[in-house]
């Protein structure tokens, strides 16, 4: 079984990121954690590229359409449709708009609790409601209300996994075996020695 400090998940900086020159904020954000990178490209993903990624989990559609019906129905609004597979496919062509209209930075970033840590650091989906001192909560203004209102989707600046697994399939979905780089950083010592050993001269 593989040590946690290998534990790998794949992050995105957005379109909007890359437009309001975040990146290099937010690669900062999770270098300060101790996470290593270990793979980083800049492209355009397709539409295919996009409807696959949101489909690699046969639940997602589905959880994200409940959600949905579940936050119109809190507004005291009618959903657009009581099928929440439906309303799953609305917010996969809205992401499908969103993540194609500009260039993205595609990373996996490994280390102890990685998709955890990755998570936390990035705030939760609306950024309104995301904590100050994340990044979505320090860097962002948008809403589901102003989303809704744009028929749109959130722009929240990055895709962070939700679990292991998920990270693991997306990770083979962006990035080929070959473009993962294996490599020891010094800080490393620090955060997984056992025993610090070497140290002292």
């Amino acid at each position: 079984m593989a040590h946690i400090k290998s534990e790998r998940t794949l992050v995105v900086i957005k379109p909007d990121g890359l437009q309001r020159t975040l990146a290099g904020e937010i690669i900062k954000r999770y270098e300060r954690l101790g996470l290593k990178l270990v793979g980083m490209k800049l492209l355009v993903p397709t539409a295919s590229h996009i409807k696959t990624h949101y489909n690699l989990d046969p639940n997602w559609k589905r959880i994200v359409g409940e959600k949905s019906i579940e936050a119109y129905q809190k507004k005291g609004l009618t959903p657009p449709s009581m099928d929440p597979l439906v309303l799953g496919d609305k917010v996969i062509d809205s992401l499908q708009k969103y993540m194609t209209s500009g260039p993205v930075v595609a990373m996996v970033w490994q280390g102890a609790h990685a998709v955890k840590i990755v998570r936390k650091v990035t705030g939760g989906t609306e950024p309104l409601t995301s904590d100050v001192g994340t990044i979505r909560g320090d860097f962002v203004v948008d809403s589901y209300q102003m989303a809704d209102t744009d028929g749109r989707a959130v722009r929240n600046l990055i895709h962070a996994s939700g679990s292991v697994d998920e990270a693991n399939n997306e990770i083979k979905h962006w990035f080929n075996p070959e473009e993962l780089i294996n490599y020891r950083l010094v800080q490393e010592q620090i955060l997984y020695d056992v025993n610090l050993d070497g140290l002292l001269e």
